[in-house]
């Protein structure tokens, strides 16, 4: 084999392994290929819905349909929990659990399997494992100008909907130097960059010593000539006053707030197992409003979990209506084998569902559309992406105007607002 192409699936958690991952393939002398026919086909997958499952394996198929000499691997997280299944797939050749990405090159060099023949299976039990196993995210679509770098991994908690814990493990972290390392080599070269995990406001909290996220950040803003950083998703009860201060008062940390909600309805969210109810959840997210009104606030929400009723969703519905919210991830719940939640016998109808999703998505975009009119005349804090995109410190796209070069940061006045909701603005280099 000399050649490879990686096709990753679902979360940045998942990005960042692949990255980590071609990093190993190039360093056992194979060369990246983009497009065009490869000798190896690296497919790391997602688990989290019934369609992500569906989306890999039709890209098994389709792999190997264009190039049917290529060797398949699958890993990842649909790898740890059904890998006999995936082994089972016309022409995968190797199938390789969460438990063992980081031994991908050393797989490679035992004896080819037979094609004719089964797949091999790497697995191991994933709660064993304790290495922290990443690498920065540097080409990632319209985000190739902000890398993602993932400092946390794994889940403690046990949601009832949730197959994460189950194919991550245990939570764990990278140490902070190798964070400091990797953000003062990032700093080099982008603007903003954006912190990412599984569960990221536990970062460090497994090494006892009461080591909590925000001392991270700070060290980060001491210790590194970052110019800005950005903070994924981040539970409701690890946004701390102290988290949330530092976001507020620092010019070098992006001012948004993404908290993950799942449900505004008290019964659901115990059904759930979630760690707490609206009034938290509120508390958390008001106390964040008053410190910084204009920021960005994002929340996940799923729609359809089993015995979710029409006043539950609405209670939820409303709950949300009543939140400075600027974007919602919504997604139709989905049933995970293993999972408490699929055992429960009163499933929701799909048609009612997706109904549900459709009816929150309206309520997103209304509320996206309110917030954008509310910084007509306002000046942000943009970082530029070549051409003529840019992003906002509270998370909005906008359109400068006119090309500038990548990796500036600069103020820009809105000017106004097109029908898709994109954002025009006074290019910066007048408004600054």
């Amino acid at each position: 084999m000399k050649t490879f192409t990686i096709k990753n699936f679902g979360c940045r958690a998942s990005q960042a392994d692949g990255a980590a991952i071609a990093g190993q393939l190039t360093d056992c002398g194979l060369a990246p290929t983009p497009e065009g026919p490869a000798d190896l086909v690296v497919l790391n997958s997602c688990t989290v819905t019934a369609a992500a499952d569906q989306d890999l394996e039709k890209a098994v198929r389709r792999a190997r349909r264009e190039n049917p000499e290529t060797r398949i691997l699958v890993t990842g997280c649909y790898a740890q929990r059904d890998p006999e299944h995936l082994a089972g797939l016309g022409g995968v050749t190797w199938v390789v659990g969460n438990s063992h990405k980081d031994r991908i090159g050393e797989i490679l060099a035992l004896p080819l399997p037979d094609a004719s023949y089964h797949a091999q299976i790497h697995l191991s039990d994933i709660f064993e494992r304790r290495e922290f196993f990443s690498a920065p995210i540097e080409e990632s679509g319209e985000d190739r100008a902000r890398p993602n770098l993932k400092i946390q991994d794994g889940c403690n908690n046990r949601c009832s909907f949730c197959i994460i814990p189950s194919v991550r493990g245990a939570s764990r972290s990278a140490e902070a130097d190798w964070v400091l390392h990797q953000v003062r080599g990032l700093s080099e070269r982008y603007a903003e960059i954006v912190l990412t995990g599984v569960n990221l406001g536990r970062w460090g909290r497994e090494h006892g010593g009461g080591r909590q996220l925000v001392q991270l950040l700070r060290r980060l803003l001491d210790e590194t000539p970052v110019r800005r950083l950005r903070l994924s998703s981040i539970e409701p009860m690890d946004w701390t006053d102290e988290l949330i201060e530092l976001v507020a008062t620092s010019s070098r940390i992006a001012r948004h707030v993404h908290a993950p909600l799942q449900s505004g309805s008290d019964a659901v969210l115990r059904r759930m197992f979630r760690k707490y109810r609206p009034r938290h959840y509120r508390d958390r997210m008001m106390r964040a409003y008053q410190l910084m009104p204009d920021a960005a606030f994002g929340a996940d929400v799923m729609t359809g979990f089993p015995g979710e009723t029409e006043a539950e969703f609405q209670e939820s519905a409303d709950f949300i209506a009543s939140l400075p919210f600027t974007y919602l991830h919504v997604f139709t719940y989905s049933e995970r084998p293993g999972t408490r939640a699929a055992a429960v016998p009163d499933s929701v109808p799909w048609d009612v569902r997706k109904d549900r999703t459709r009816r929150l998505r309206e309520l997103s975009e209304q509320k996206a559309q309110a917030f954008r009119r509310r910084l007509l005349g306002k000046t942000l804090s943009v970082v530029t992406l070549g051409g003529r995109r840019a992003v906002s410190s509270n998370f909005v796209t906008v359109d400068l105007g006119a090309p500038m070069d990548a990796q500036q940061i600069r103020p820009a006045t809105v000017l106004g607002m097109d029908s898709t909701g994109m954002m025009t603005v006074l290019p910066p280099i007048l408004a600054s």
